[in-house]
């Protein structure tokens, strides 16, 4: 598979595991006012580096992210915008000075933008769901490269659309040619795991069938990629008529070798009739199925009969339609998203538009739990989210990331006024209820010389030990349990202990081993991880009772 090469490439394949783990500081709790629609209230807004950001997101989340919608800066050189879309950030500068090193001076743009995004897109795949879907929004100047960056990290039969969204509003009328869109690309873990969505595209007329609750349509298809072929109706077939006779006849589509009589709406005898057929296999699969109905592809479930005509037709019913097509439109501007931000006395440049946000997370169901936005810029995913909860009642969840210093006075701002209300008289809006915590990035669980920063309190680092161990969180303990209090978790085949002591070097030695209180637990474990300062014990010892010694801080994993 062709890879891309860019300068500082080698620098920053792996910065992801060299970026310091943060616990992110709770500074507040905003929920709606009283008598409000309910709507989650368990949402994130996290302002700091949104690559630290990420990191200090793993060891909860991890794996468990049903969609992620990012629209990070297109790097234009537009250096005038509030959100700066350049890669000349002082942030970003000083970011690639540390971690590129001097050959971030001779960087071009598009190698900076791609240092900058390739770390951040490594930690948002590893917290994306298998079942997940992530959308990331681009223009041409990146659009490219970026496809390049996720064949490579998500593999390159990964992608599930390439989708093209018609960007309405005003164009400049000088341009030789009028840009009118941008990108947004949709990869997957899974891809074959990705169900039909059940949306509509915006662009379809009222009056379609794509409506309808149920559809028919004659499987009679002449043609290249139907060759024509015999199928047999056995008796009892459904017919659309209660009695009668269809006639034999060896004109016309389909042919109809034998006569059809028809008794309480079913065929007597079986016949067989000769065509090209579009749905050849479902048809068969409903005869195998004794004529009850089958799924098709979308799901949708699905019976034939014969219709009056001769003709053979197949009634499609559907409780969630879709029709999703890879040019989108009819989904709003960022102009009228400006229009509408003002209402609510916020300032921002080329907000994305809530429909458009909303639709996109809308195409995985009520299979979307959680949403992850890491530019999270003025807020729209918040919003979107809020939207759709209170339109169909989900209970979707938003954690948004946003780096710079208006993350409280935009962000979280906008998001306080959807939650609320706002607007007055035939202009008001009604808020959409919910909540969300707001947090800080804050301290790193390591200092620089590699020892724990026990500032942070001992909770903290045994939650992070108990993530680098792979416990589920299920089987986790509180310091408050029966086996010790110095016990991480216990499976039925293993159980962890990390003996800490803030003032004190610890020692793994008989005595503590004896302390621990293994008989409280359903089955004695068959394997012992036990982290202390010290050990005290040999290594035939050890190994005679299945017991892995590590040494704080040394061994503790860094990921």
């Amino acid at each position: 598979m062709p890879t891309l090469q860019w300068v500082g490439k080698n620098k920053v394949v792996n910065h992801h595991h060299e970026v310091p783990f943060r616990l992110l500081e709770k500074k507040y709790n905003f929920e709606a006012k009283a008598g409000a629609l309910a709507n989650s209230t368990n949402n994130l807004i996290i302002h700091g580096d949104n690559l630290e950001s990420l990191k200090s997101l793993l060891p909860k989340f991890e794996g468990g992210i049903d969609c992620i919608y990012i629209d990070p800066p297109y790097n234009t050189g537009n250096e005038e915008w509030r959100y700066n879309d350049n890669v000349s950030d002082p942030k970003i500068k000083k970011w690639l000075g540390q971690v590129v090193g001097k050959e971030g001076d001779d960087l071009s743009r598009h190698d900076k933008w791609l240092c900058m995004m390739y770390p951040r897109l490594k930690l948002l795949h590893r917290l994306l769901a298998d079942g997940g879907v992530m959308f990331i929004s681009i223009d041409d100047n990146e659009q490219a490269n970026l496809k390049l960056v996720l064949d490579e990290i998500f593999g390159s039969n990964k992608m599930l659309a390439n989708f093209s969204w018609r960007t309405d509003g005003n164009f400049d009328n000088q341009a030789k040619i009028k840009i009118s869109h941008e990108y947004v690309l949709c990869y997957a873990k899974k891809p074959d795991e990705f169900e039909h969505p059940p949306v509509i595209d915006p662009s379809v007329k009222d009056g379609s069938k794509l409506f309808k609750p149920v559809i028919r349509n004659t499987i009679i298809k002449n043609g290249p990629k139907n060759p024509i072929s015999k199928i047999t109706l056995p008796a009892g077939f459904p017919v659309d008529f209660a009695e009668g006779t269809i006639l034999q006849r060896s004109g016309g589509w389909p042919k109809i070798h034998g006569e059809c009589k028809v008794v309480e709406s079913k065929l007597v005898d079986s016949v067989d009739f000769e065509s090209g057929w579009s749905s050849l296999s479902l048809l068969k699969e409903f005869i195998d199925n004794k004529f009850q109905p089958i799924l098709d592809t979308k799901g949708q479930h699905t019976t034939f009969i014969v219709a009056q005509s001769g003709a053979i037709e197949s009634i499609k019913k559907r409780d969630k339609p879709s029709h999703v097509i890879s040019t989108l439109s009819a989904l709003g501007s960022t102009q009228s998203m400006s229009a509408q931000l003002a209402e609510m006395n916020i300032s921002f440049d080329y907000p994305k538009p809530v429909d458009f946000v909303a639709y996109l997370i809308s195409m995985l169901g009520e299979n979307c739990r959680i949403v992850l936005d890491s530019f999270a810029g003025s807020g729209t995913t918040a919003h979107a989210v809020l939207k759709l909860n209170a339109q169909d009642g989900l209970n979707r969840q938003f954690i948004l990331c946003e780096t710079l210093d208006y993350a409280e006075t935009i962000t979280a701002e906008r998001v306080r006024r959807v939650i609320n209300g706002y607007g007055e008289g035939s202009k008001a809006v009604a808020g959409t209820g919910g909540g969300f915590d707001f947090y800080t990035v804050g301290a790193a669980l390591f200092k620089d010389d590699k020892n724990l920063n026990e500032e942070v309190g001992v909770s903290a680092i045994r939650a992070y030990v108990a993530y680098t161990e792979n416990i589920p969180a299920e089987k986790r303990f509180t310091q408050e349990n029966a086996v010790s209090p110095h016990a991480l978790g216990a499976t039925e085949t293993a159980l962890w202990v990390f003996r800490y002591e803030r003032d004190q070097v610890t020692t793994l030695d008989l005595d503590f081993l004896g302390s621990l209180n293994v008989k409280s637990l359903s089955t004695r474990p068959e394997q012992f991880t036990i982290y202390a300062d010290k050990c005290a014990l040999d290594k035939d010892f050890l190994y005679k009772h299945s017991i892995t010694f590590k040494r704080i801080p040394r061994d503790i994993t860094r990921f």
